[in-house]
């Protein structure tokens, strides 16, 4: 396998469980060079993480002292990746939710197109909780409403292809996209800047506790936190809406025989 001087796979980790190790030796079987965040956990993965990594010189583990939030996780990891002369991210979870078999088309389509962002668009099992499901479709509505149906997919799946400097600019513009809002407020954000989504499908896993599968998701906390969220998009929305009007109507145009 080539390692990457461009493209990277970076995994945030908050208290995933033993899972997190079959999780990173499955990107490692696709990709170089991956990295873990190890956002503040306490159920002793950072050890074992160190501990593979001290094995695979393309395995990097960064770990960070307290919980910040995933967001706040990734950007670490973006920093110190635009440091190293990195240009995109490949971000996805630590708890096997996500497919690592999907990670070299991910890369490969933002190779391919390295200004826009490669968005996974989740396909469901029969398993998947009908709550989550069906949730979802709200913030998809209102990512598409805030961006006048730029083309996001899908606002939630973490699994996806970030160009870095964009992505940073964004965050360190703002004091939010620290926490469970970072990946919806992002493609929104990313969207407003002109990075062009790519949608391409992607299997998403609900595993249950007997097959150690980890949530951390409360459904009033983080579900208020997108709702003030969105009512913070919506007014940026209202503020950018002649200049995406505009753009719009350009790229209708440019479409147009």
């Amino acid at each position: 396998m080539n390692v990457s001087a461009s493209h990277l796979v970076l995994i945030p980790s908050y208290n995933p469980g033993p899972r997190v190790y079959d999780t990173v030796r499955a990107a490692r079987a696709q990709w170089a060079p991956v990295w873990v965040v190890v956002d503040g956990s306490s159920d002793g993965t950072a050890a074992g993480l160190l501990e593979m990594a001290a094995n695979d010189p393309h395995l990097k583990i960064l770990v960070l002292p307290a919980n910040g939030g995933k967001g706040a996780a990734v950007l670490h990891g973006l920093d110190l990746a635009a440091q190293q002369g990195f240009t995109h991210a490949l971000t996805m979870d630590s708890d096997g939710q996500h497919p690592a078999d999907r990670i070299p088309a991910f890369m490969a389509a933002s190779q391919q197109a390295p200004a826009a962002m490669v968005l996974g668009k989740p396909v469901f099992d029969a398993d998947a909780p009908a709550l989550r499901v069906q949730g979802r479709k709200i913030s998809n509505g209102w990512a598409n409403l805030e961006t006048l149906w730029a083309g996001i997919g899908d606002s939630l799946y973490g699994f996806r292809v970030y160009p870095i400097e964009p992505l940073r600019q964004v965050m360190r513009g703002q004091r939010w996209m620290r926490r469970f809002d970072f990946d919806p407020e992002a493609v929104v954000r990313l969207c407003w800047r002109g990075v062009r989504p790519i949608n391409l499908p992607a299997p998403v896993k609900y595993l249950r506790a007997d097959e150690g599968g980890v949530s951390h998701f409360n459904y009033l906390r983080d579900n208020t936190l997108l709702t003030w969220m969105h009512l913070r998009l919506m007014l940026g929305f209202v503020l950018r809406l002649p200049l995406l009007l505009l753009r719009s109507a350009r790229t209708n145009r440019s479409h147009t025989p």
